[in-house]
């Protein structure tokens, strides 16, 4: 299993000053770290590949798209703006070294039309994730797909949609991201949904039902680590977490109170806690 951060935790973009927080994740002993990656810049990202590779962090990144670059919009020249935005993305990630690119960017995040996704939706978004699909086989990069909660987005809500859009976009480069947090709203049985992404899951957030502290929550953890190594998956493990340090990503998440000491207490105690979960099953 590989262990990651995502940065969203301090930051919304890469910059000179989260350099001793990459330094203390990598002495906590994460593998790598999740890159929010909402601002395009190649040879920025080419550049801060290389200071990773000199701290000796991997990395994934997230972004998402928005009413603007909406890929099921009913307007094809917002469909062709998030398709396009999909793939400078990707380029982004090319440059970054990211392994691999999760989030919603299957449609608009936090967008409502006030019902669930039609069948015209669902054929746009299929079209045109494989066409992002395929751009990620040229910079190397594994998609993962993000379900959503229903306060969040109406296209994809659990697992039985993930796998069914997966399914429908059918590439190589194009599986599922499985979110702990997500899953606690959504699913009605974890070890089910689970086990129905197991074929396809290529990601796998780790958060709490606060958003805070991974393992100090109302999440059912057993019931989660059972089932995710029941499926064989060996990949990315990435607490996702949220405070207060950023303004607009504590409005765009709904957090309003501090619900941990520090932001580094919550990413050494987020990694004993995965290291000990997988370790006590690999035991048994």
């Amino acid at each position: 299993m590989q262990y990651g951060m995502n940065l969203l935790l301090w930051t919304g973009h890469l910059d000179e000053s989260l350099l001793p927080v990459l330094e203390s994740l990598k002495s906590m002993g994460y593998d790598g770290v999740e890159v929010p990656m909402f601002e395009l810049d190649e040879q920025f990202y080419a550049g801060w590949g290389k200071r990773l590779n000199d701290l000796g962090l991997r990395r994934t990144a997230v972004t998402v798209r928005t009413e603007a670059d909406n890929p099921i919009s009913a307007e094809a020249k917002v469909r062709e703006a998030g398709v396009a935005a999909s793939k400078r993305t990707l380029d982004c990630c090319q440059a970054l070294g990211a392994e691999t690119l999760c989030g919603p960017f299957h449609s608009a995040l936090g967008h409502f039309s006030g019902a669930g996704p039609t069948s015209e939706e669902w054929k746009h978004g299929v079209e045109n994730m494989r066409h992002v699909a395929q751009h990620a086989e040229k910079c190397g990069v594994l998609l993962a797909v993000e379900a959503l909660n229903r306060f969040e987005c109406y296209f994809l809500n659990c697992m039985t949609d993930a796998v069914r859009f997966v399914r429908d976009v059918n590439h190589p480069r194009c599986k599922l991201m499985y979110d702990t947090f997500h899953a606690n709203i959504e699913e009605k049985n974890i070890r089910e949904a689970i086990r129905t992404a197991g074929p396809y899951l290529g990601h796998v957030h780790i958060s709490e039902n606060d958003r805070s502290t991974p393992g100090q929550g109302n999440v059912r953890w057993a019931e989660n680590f059972d089932a995710i190594l029941e499926t064989g998956y060996d990949g990315w493990m990435v607490v996702e977490a949220f405070g207060l340090a950023l303004p607009s990503i504590a409005a765009a998440t709904k957090i309003w109170r501090r619900m941990y000491q520090t932001e580094e207490q919550l990413a050494r105690d987020a990694l004993a806690f995965m290291k000990s979960e997988v370790a006590k099953r690999r035991r048994s």
